[in-house]
């Protein structure tokens, strides 16, 4: 029974071995297999096995290659992702702000497990931890679990969120406070991960940072219909919501109008897509139009431009712009500050 066992294992051990230890710079022949089964496995075979074992391998799909030169082998020629792929996947995890280090040194050798030991071991050379600000909350993989379990549900969550204020004495200290919400998604902007809910309080929608969340509760309550709180009536388009709310600041959705300088064609194209609505206003400027969230974040977006962007319409947007210029021009023309 334990000579029937170890046969069918070794096609799992063999496949390991290919993911692991095989790549176009590293061949194995059938005796440095048989050596590696022995070695990491305990398991004693015959070169003539492995040969029939790689051809079901291979018949499984593996994409496992003949060489003859340099050297006679074998080698896995691609497998679950590639190298490109795997940086990709370690660069987004070191750059979301709401996973914890702890998290995302754990999370980053996971996804290295994905590739063989050898790209593991360049990737590590060229992954970069920086020492940008992450969360503390180490409980998010659960908070993040809990919500997505209660908006598929269609239940409404219960949960205690914490952010910074300023006390009398101007420290910076923490405020946790209750939110019972209804969930409709969560969106990853800004390297931060966003709950989009309806607080029952108001007919609207809000964005909640999941960093900022503990004590995740799913109620028996129905979520209330997206279609009651905002202009979805199916169902709740993330990408859509995305696209039109600016840092994640919620406002009332309005037929936007800005005139931009040909300069910034490439960043306008980058926020809004390929389908953005633009037509040429003069031979240095082109108007855009869309749909967008008038709010704070608009603003901010678009002061971020200085002079190559000028909000011509709603009004309303208009004078939130002019507003928030006059405020920062007095803030520098203040003659008396306090020192």
């Amino acid at each position: 029974m334990a000579g029937q066992k170890n046969t069918k294992l070794k096609l799992l051990y063999l496949k390991e071995i290919f993911e692991k230890h095989s790549d176009e710079q590293h061949i194995l022949n059938a005796g440095d297999i048989a050596d590696r089964l022995l070695r990491d496995y305990g398991l004693e075979c015959e070169r003539k096995s492995v040969y029939k074992d790689i051809e079901v391998l291979m018949d499984y799909g593996m994409d496992i290659v003949k060489t003859r030169s340099p050297k006679n082998g074998f080698f896995l020629a691609s497998g679950s992702f590639e190298l490109a792929e795997i940086r990709l996947l370690s660069d987004a995890v070191q750059a979301a702000d709401f996973i914890t280090k702890n998290k995302t040194k754990k999370l980053i050798e996971k996804i290295e497990g994905f590739t063989s030991v050898y790209h593991a071991e360049v990737l590590k050379k060229q992954v970069y931890i920086d020492n940008r600000p992450k969360s503390g909350n180490e409980s998010i993989y659960y908070v993040i679990d809990a919500l997505d379990n209660a908006i598929k549900a269609g239940r409404k969550v219960k949960f205690s969120y914490s952010r910074r204020k300023m006390d009398d004495k101007y420290a910076a200290r923490k405020e946790t406070r209750t939110f019972t919400l209804s969930p409709y998604a969560l969106i990853w902007s800004n390297d931060h991960y966003y709950l989009v809910a309806n607080n029952e309080k108001y007919d609207n929608l809000m964005n909640v940072r999941v960093d900022r969340i503990s004590g995740v509760s799913i109620l028996e309550e129905k979520a209330r219909p997206v279609s009651e709180v905002s202009g979805y009536k199916r169902y709740f388009d993330a990408a859509d919501y995305a696209a039109k709310t600016f840092n994640m600041f919620t406002g009332e959705m309005q037929m936007v109008e800005l005139r931009c300088s040909n300069a910034i064609l490439e960043p306008i194209f980058d926020r809004f897509g390929e389908r953005v609505n633009t037509r040429k206003y003069d031979d240095s400027h082109f108007l855009l139009r869309t749909e967008a969230a008038i709010s704070e974040g608009l603003v901010s977006w678009i002061m971020q431009f200085g002079t190559d962007i000028e909000a011509i319409a709603p009004q309303n947007l208009r004078d939130m712009v002019i507003q928030r210029t006059e405020s920062i021009l007095n803030v520098y023309r203040k003659e008396n500050r306090d020192e």
